[in-house]
């Protein structure tokens, strides 16, 4: 299955895109005219062992790279298509993020808010994963072509995730476009048979460019992974979204009760 239906056509909305006025201002950089990729059917590969027994990987687009390297290309008029493999265990203060699209003030507040890895890592201690994958990946979501994002740089992930023989991926976005290249992202890795769990804050996009599982709650962008510096609500977000892999037998966008269990808690006066 194509990751993107009809890529030539797509090809041409994005090219008179460019040419266009808004393709120089606007929200997020994009304007109001941006072509987000319309997919009607969505690749599906089923999960092949329980939760407690699956070495769970994790893609993030929110740009993070390690102190000391070069960061992302952040003034790339197409997006920055390369991504970088980063050891899970890594410390968070040595980790940078080179924010495009997204406020980056959450996850320099709390990395758990985009890149939950310590949650994840908890997860493996206490048997709800059976193990957080040694590396993680990361690359710059705001990629306005993405055409050359699911010809160029989707293919080498999903090389990499294969050598790590990976059977499941959780990905998060972090800005709004992020939604859409994470989206591909994931189409690709189930058309590759791997499967693959999208969280998503932003529902406008998911439905339009269909990947295989999402996970949706009425979250922000900038924290799609969870409030920053409320474990809890990072936890309930991770453990309600991984819960629904097994089960899942086609394509299709779950919402959380996260977000309804949040309101009541913020109305009480507990958050």
């Amino acid at each position: 299955m194509d990751t993107i239906e009809h890529i030539d056509e797509w090809r041409k909305r994005f090219a008179d895109w460019q040419n266009s006025q808004s393709a120089k201002s606007g929200s997020e950089e994009l304007g109001d005219s941006y072509p987000f990729v319309k997919n009607k059917r969505a690749p599906f590969s089923p999960a092949r062992c329980a939760l407690p027994m699956i070495n769970l990987a994790v893609i993030s687009s929110a740009g993070a790279y390690l102190d000391g390297t070069d960061p992302f290309d952040l003034t790339a008029p197409g997006g920055d298509f390369s991504f970088r493999e980063i050891p899970s265990l890594v410390d968070p203060e040595d980790l940078r993020f080179a924010a495009r699209g997204y406020d980056p003030a959450d996850v320099h507040a709390d990395a758990n808010s985009l890149l939950p890895l310590w949650r994840l890592s908890e997860f493996e201690s206490n048997g709800i994963i059976g193990r957080l994958n040694s590396v993680f990946w990361s690359f710059s979501g705001f990629i306005p072509d993405a055409a050359r994002f699911v010809e160029d740089t989707a293919p080498r992930i999903v090389e990499r995730v294969r050598a790590y023989e990976v059977q499941a991926v959780l990905l998060i976005p972090a800005s709004r476009l992020c939604h859409q290249s994470v989206s591909l992202l994931a189409r690709s890795l189930e058309s590759a048979g791997i499967t693959t769990m999208t969280l998503a804050v932003d529902q406008e996009v998911i439905e339009s460019v269909r990947p295989p599982r999402a996970a949706l709650y009425g979250g922000d962008l900038g924290s799609v992974a969870g409030v920053p510096n409320w474990p809890e609500h990072q936890r309930r977000v991770l453990d309600e979204s991984l819960r629904l892999i097994e089960p899942m037998d086609q394509p299709g966008i779950r919402k959380l009760v996260v977000a309804l269990e949040s309101q009541v808690e913020k109305a009480r006066g507990e958050r």
